[in-house]
């Protein structure tokens, strides 16, 4: 953490507004995945239709991605920051009251397009505000807002299971989730705008509809496609086991509600850990080779815990991997798509590659519900996690290299691997 001491005011600010927004926002969407045995339970749920609700969830993250990107292109990073965080709120606080899937799926796919928007436009911000040197570092750290996130429900989730019944207690889980509106108030009054996006205010609002479509022109297209692919395989592999996990322990496994809150924080510990160290060697070495060591890392992780039944003690030592390794390449896709793109498309680029792979990745979670009809739940949870990181590797290896990129100097994309290097990339 040695690099926060070398942020300015401004830096710190932003810095705290993103990973403020980004925890609560986790906390709320961690609340689903604890109570998915009680909806179960309770409003007899079965597991395709408990995968159908984290799916509902994913795909509104890509509709929400994208357009909160493109209204932060054209109308401030910092005013479609604040609307995403309160509709996360209300959506979660709704989910209380919700009688059967169908108001359920709703509430889950209006839940999702906020945590979509969120994590697009304070991935753009922080991007922005942070100077080149250190922005790998920072940017990442942001998504250790996560853990702070699902820490809070795990914590919650044990002290509400014994002071309520099964049946109202998740309905209280979820009412807890009106907490993050509070953050609105704080970044209204103390996070100022992007100056990046302020210099270039003019060209972000001149453009018409068809700007939106610019992310798929000329030589844009193909890193368009490349950081989506990415973004689909990280989310699909990750969301997997996210998702799934807490159910794992407990059905599969079967550990007590007590016992499971042990391992998840071990998971929920190397969640907090894994974007610091992803944010090091990024800076260090490069986007691409960091990607490429945690996607194996992580593949081996997913591999131990679901396929090779380790003893307890070893387990624990998985769970703090598995959440280092899902949490560091979740966190490294936030710098990188910020240094693919232009200002003026930043946010549009952002929202799209992020919001798009959650859509497409959530495709994951629901086919290991069905697997899991007919097979055990840890290989269906197996051969969908690793399928989803090989795309991601896929990708790592197809898109350039932009470690020290200038953002607001950016003008036009760097070549993908396979393109001509002697043509001109972008201003460093």
């Amino acid at each position: 953490m040695g690099w926060y001491g070398q942020l300015d005011a401004t830096e710190r600010r932003t810095f705290w507004a993103c990973f403020a927004g980004f925890g609560l926002d986790s906390m709320d969407n961690s609340i689903y995945a604890l109570v998915i045995p009680a909806l179960i339970a309770t409003l007899g749920l079965t597991r395709p239709e408990a995968g159908y609700l984290a799916t509902a969830a994913l795909l509104g993250a890509a509709v929400g991605g994208w357009g909160a990107g493109v209204a932060a292109d054209r109308i401030g990073r910092i005013r479609v920051l604040q609307w995403t965080i309160l509709w996360v709120a209300l959506c979660t606080f709704g989910a209380a009251f919700a009688t059967g899937f169908a108001p359920l799926a709703l509430l889950r796919f209006g839940q999702g397009m906020g945590y979509g928007g969120e994590a697009a436009v304070g991935a753009t911000l922080i991007s922005e505000v942070v100077r080149p040197a250190l922005r790998g570092r920072v940017a990442s750290a942001v998504s250790s807002g996560y853990a702070v996130g699902y820490a809070g429900a795990v914590a919650l989730f044990p002290v509400i299971a014994s002071l309520f019944p099964q049946e109202l207690g998740w309905r209280v889980f979820f009412a807890i989730g009106l907490v993050p509106a509070a953050a609105v108030f704080l970044i209204r009054r103390f996070v100022p705008e992007s100056g990046v996006y302020a210099e270039n205010a003019a060209a972000h609002q001149s453009g018409g509809p068809e700007a939106i479509w610019r992310i798929f022109a000329g030589a844009q297209r193909r890193t368009t496609l490349m950081a989506a692919t990415l973004s689909t395989g990280i989310f699909g592999g990750n969301y997997v086991m996210i998702i799934w996990l807490p159910t794992y322990l407990r059905t599969a496994l079967g550990f007590s509600t007590a016992a499971s809150a042990g391992y998840l924080a071990a998971n929920i510990a190397g969640s907090l850990v894994g974007p610091l160290l992803y944010g090091q060697l990024a800076d260090r070495v490069g986007r691409r080779p960091a990607f490429g060591a945690f996607l194996l890392l992580q593949a081996l992780n997913v591999s131990l815990y679901v396929f090779a039944a380790p003893s307890l003690g070893p387990l624990i030592g998985l769970s703090f991997a598995l959440g280092a390794c899902q949490n560091a390449l979740a966190s490294g896709m936030t710098p990188t798509f910020a240094e693919l793109f232009e200002t003026s498309l930043r946010g549009n680029a952002q929202g799209f590659c992020l919001g798009g792979g959650r859509g497409f990745g959530s495709v994951m979670p629901a086919l290991v519900g069905l697997i899991a009809a007919a097979a055990p739940l840890g290989t269906a949870m197996g051969a969908c996690a690793l399928g989803a990181y090989a795309v991601a590797l896929a990708a790592t290896l197809a898109l350039p290299e932009t470690t020290g990129v200038e953002l607001g100097r950016v003008d036009e994309p760097l070549p993908v691997r396979g393109d001509d290097p002697s043509q001109p990339g972008r201003s460093r």
